[in-house]
């Protein structure tokens, strides 16, 4: 198999994009310091989807790895898995709607400032 210039670049694409899923479920539990069981917890209330493979293996992202983390915090402060899962996912509308807040202050961008001068 030939490595091109553009194959290259396209599994560099890959280590660059937070949402490639490239971890397997026992290397993500590791890396967050969970259990499997923790993970397939915050997939069964819907907090994080997990990819499947061709083999039907949970596959997760490093986007999904840093909501999941975010719930493990919670949980080891005490909070059930159901209510952290809703906790962050609060969170995250939250941070959007004061984004999208901002957003609408700063009103529409004059495209041609000095058309008015």
């Amino acid at each position: 198999m030939q490595v091109t210039r553009e194959s290259r670049s396209h599994v560099t694409d890959k280590f660059d994009d937070d949402d490639f899923p490239a971890y397997t479920m026992g290397r993500a539990a590791e890396m967050i310091g969970a259990t499997p069981a923790f993970l397939r917890a915050v997939g069964d209330a819907e907090l994080i989807v997990p990819l499947r493979s061709e083999g039907g293996h949970r596959r997760y992202s490093r986007n999904q790895l840093r909501i999941a983390a975010r719930a493990r915090e919670l949980v080891d402060q005490g909070t059930p898995v159901d209510a952290a899962c809703r906790i962050v996912t609060l969170e995250d509308q939250l941070e959007e709607a004061r984004r999208l807040n901002e957003e609408l202050r700063k009103g529409p961008a004059d495209p041609n400032p000095s058309a008015g001068s």
